[in-house]
C-alpha cells in the first residue's frame, strides 16, 4: 500500500475571504467551491487542503487556528516562497531564519489565524 499524502481541513470563517486568499496571496489553485455546504479544495503541486466553514464542522469541534508544517527541500525554496508569498501580500511573521533546533523556516498566516510554518531541516547537514 502506498500511503497517500494528507489533506488537512482549514477552519475558516469565511469561505469566499479564505478562498480569495489563499488564491491570491498563497498561491493555491481553486479546484472547486460548495457555498451551500461550507466547503472548497484547494491545491498546489502535490499539496491539497480543504477550507471549511462553522457549519460544515459543526459536530467535529475543530476550530481555528491550526498550524500546517510545510516541509521544503532546501533554504533557496524556503527563501523563494517566502519571496512570491510576501510581494503578494501575505501576512508574514518575518523573514526566514535558521532555528537552534535546525530548522530554517518562517510563518505565514492567514485571515483566520492559522499558520504555515514553512521550513526545511537541516540537522542532516551537520552530520
Amino acid at each position: 500500500m502506498r500511503f497517500p499524502s494528507v489533506c488537512p481541513e482549514i477552519p475558516v470563517s469565511d469561505l469566499g475571504a479564505a478562498v480569495a486568499y489563499y488564491r491570491e496571496r498563497l498561491g493555491f489553485g481553486v479546484d472547486w467551491v460548495a457555498d451551500d455546504i461550507g466547503l472548497a479544495g484547494l491545491s498546489r503541486g502535490g499539496s491539497r487542503m480543504f477550507l471549511s466553514t462553522a457549519a460544515f464542522r459543526e459536530g467535529l469541534g475543530l476550530k481555528a487556528p491550526v498550524v500546517l508544517w510545510l516541509n521544503l527541500d532546501n533554504r533557496a525554496e524556503i527563501d523563494a516562497l517566502h519571496a512570491e508569498w510576501a510581494g503578494a501580500g501575505a501576512t508574514i511573521a518575518g523573514p526566514p531564519e535558521a532555528k537552534p533546533y535546525k530548522l530554517y523556516e518562517f510563518f505565514a498566516q492567514d485571515p483566520d489565524g492559522n499558520y504555515f510554518r514553512v521550513f526545511y531541516d537541516f540537522g542532516w547537514e551537520e552530520k
